[in-house]
């Protein structure tokens, strides 16, 4: 009977004994009864199955020239099996994506965050995209770099109208980082926004040496989409002569040259990309800790 207490007639009795090859069945009738005759003594099984209800077994032992009375059977109603496939939000999974590339660091202390090493990652929403450029700008390393550059230039006269000393190194150290920012924000967060465009480097790591090296060049001047498809840089493009031209704002003016020192800084800036491209292919992975894999699976 169900738990209900009503009878059950056409369940399955499966009757199986220890020692022997031989599966016996038969089904209970309208009064919800069964029976075996001719059973062996020993040790016995008995399986009650039913549609919609749960498997039963029972054991027992049955002794020579013993009737075996089995007792009262009460069969459950089966739970369902419900399958739930949870799924995060995409801004979520480019939040927490985005969190390990945060951590990567050549050496373990050069920022690295502009390097997917995922080939599927998610593409970046309009606030992770400045979120990131945020990031590089206010890292420290970028401040010592960009006073290595100020230095750099100091001790070649280079933009010789803004002088010597502690004064022309502070304009010096000021028109660097004003580089840094402008193009990081421009190209990095700004344009990629507006034209709906990833500015990260999407490491390949695959296929023959020259088919990884046309890859890295290639991506100076050809970007994914946020839809996932190739398709020209714009951003970085337009944004390095957008940042060529505000330098003109700060640059002293016999270094400007008008447009030729925005073109020249825009060619600059495609040239070192396909460099740090190359590079990041063939060289820099192998010295960043923190890379995806490496981190402790998402609960």
């Amino acid at each position: 009977m169900d738990q209900s207490g009503a009878i059950m007639a056409n369940v399955k009795v499966s009757l199986e004994q220890q020692g022997l090859n031989l599966k016996r069945e038969t089904v209970s009738d309208g009064d919800g009864h069964f029976i075996f005759t001719d059973v062996s003594p020993g040790p016995f099984q008995i399986t009650f199955t039913n549609t919609g209800f749960a498997s039963l077994q029972i054991s027992g032992v049955l002794h020579p020239g013993e009737s075996y009375v089995v007792p009262q059977i009460a069969m459950a109603v089966a739970q369902a099996n419900v399958d739930v496939q949870v799924t995060l939000p995409l801004e979520q999974v480019a939040e927490d994506e985005l969190k390990v590339e945060e951590k990567q660091r050549v050496l373990g202390f050069i920022p690295n965050f502009y390097v997917s090493y995922l080939p599927n990652a998610v593409a970046l929403p309009t606030k992770l995209k400045f979120q990131l450029a945020w990031k590089s700008v206010i890292d420290p390393v970028s401040f010592a770099i960009t006073g290595a550059v100020a230095g750099v230039q100091q001790a070649e006269n280079d933009f010789a109208g803004y002088g010597q000393g502690a004064a022309g190194y502070a304009r010096r150290y000021g028109a660097a980082y004003g580089d840094l920012v402008s193009g990081t924000f421009i190209g990095g967060a700004i344009l990629p926004s507006l034209l709906h465009q990833d500015p990260r480097y999407f490491y390949k790591g695959t296929g023959s040496a020259k088919s990884r090296l046309l890859y890295a060049i290639a991506m100076s001047v050809v970007c994914k989409g946020d839809n996932g498809r190739w398709q020209p840089n714009y951003s970085g493009i337009i944004g390095g002569l957008a940042a060529g031209g505000i330098s003109n704002l700060y640059y002293p003016a016999q270094s400007r040259n008008g447009l030729s020192l925005t073109f020249e800084n825009a060619l600059i800036g495609i040239g070192g990309s396909a460099a740090s491209n190359v590079i990041q292919e063939f060289i820099v992975r192998r010295f960043t800790p923190h890379l995806p894999g490496q981190e402790p699976a998402r609960p």
